[in-house]
């Protein structure tokens, strides 16, 4: 059977033993590079995660490498031009993850619009000792403005949970037409106008040359001093010292990050000091059904590729 380093422990693999020698990493962190290129070498496939740097070297270092299977969406951590010089396709799982990180998005802007996370934390002190009329007041989310980077399936799939809170929306993305726009009821705009006038900016670009730090000290100075920027994208898009300093200014009044820069944020980083920044561990796509989807999809690349077939799913065709 061909032999298949998995670089981390998923739900949903089991079916895949009967057919494929799988050799899990069972860490509770991820693989060294040295780790990982010992663990991968002999073997036909890898399901590599976005912690596992796949350059030049490292596929040098396999030679017998027939197939990478990428299981999450993006695959910035991967040289695909080194990887497709060598004949090996690299899969992905695209479409899988749309809802489950829409969902999170949108579970974001509303803890920070309504002060979830200081309010439990207030009861958990033993401040709650009666109805205070100003005690923790936040912004409305019903009727804001929406402000959407990167109009892809996810940005769109904000877009739609939107429409039920009667929220303007606005979005940059260079795939958004002006007849896709007027058909969806989104206003397509200029990056700076998004800023200016989004009561809450929801980030949903790929990390690219072009977005790496996208937003920095002169856009987050666009924003409105009630707004709140949630990224659930990459945290590269964000520029993390220019968020501080903005932050600390109150410009925007809040951030609210399920990804950041560097990833994990070591105990002592100066956001986390924050009282206006909530940081979570990378949840959105951490549901039960958007896990074992994205398995699914990643073995259907893995097994298409050592059979010779094309991938449903390749980012490097």
């Amino acid at each position: 059977m061909p032999k298949v380093f998995v670089s981390r422990r998923v739900i949903g693999l089991e079916p895949y033993a009967e057919r494929l020698t799988l050799d899990i990493w069972e860490g509770a962190l991820p693989p060294s590079p040295r780790e990982l290129r010992e663990r991968t070498r002999g073997c036909d496939g890898l399901v590599s995660l976005l912690t596992d740097r796949l350059d030049a070297d490292f596929f040098d270092s396999v030679p017998g490498l027939k197939v990478v299977s990428q299981y999450a969406v993006g695959v910035n951590n991967i040289d695909l031009a080194a990887a497709k010089a060598r004949g090996i396709p690299v899969g992905h799982t695209p479409g899988v993850l749309t809802d489950a990180t829409a969902d999170m998005a949108f579970t974001l802007m509303l803890a920070a619009a309504r002060n979830v996370v200081p309010g439990a934390d207030y009861v958990k002190a033993g401040k709650w000792k009666t109805w205070e009329p100003a005690l923790l007041l936040g912004q409305s989310v019903y009727g804001a403005t929406l402000g959407i980077i990167g109009y892809g399936r996810i940005g769109k799939a904000v877009a739609e949970r939107s429409r039920g809170f009667k929220m303007r929306v606005l979005a940059v993305s260079p795939t958004l037409s002006a007849e896709q726009a007027a058909a969806e009821d989104v206003t397509a705009t200029s990056l700076d106008d998004l800023l200016r006038e989004s009561d809450f900016v929801s980030i949903h670009t790929p990390l690219t040359p072009d977005t790496y730090h996208l937003i920095g000290a002169r856009e987050l100075a666009l924003m409105k001093p009630t707004a709140t920027l949630v990224n659930t994208a990459r945290g590269e898009v964000i520029d993390p010292a220019a968020l501080y300093e903005a932050l600390r200014a109150g410009r925007p009044g809040f951030a609210a990050l399920d990804v950041t820069e560097p990833e994990p944020l070591p105990p002592d980083h100066p956001l986390l000091s924050l009282p206006n920044c909530l940081v979570v561990p990378h949840l959105g796509s951490a549901t039960m059904q958007a896990r074992l989807a994205m398995t699914r999809s990643a073995m259907a690349n893995l097994e298409a590729g050592l059979r010779g077939e094309p991938m449903p799913h390749c980012a490097n065709p």
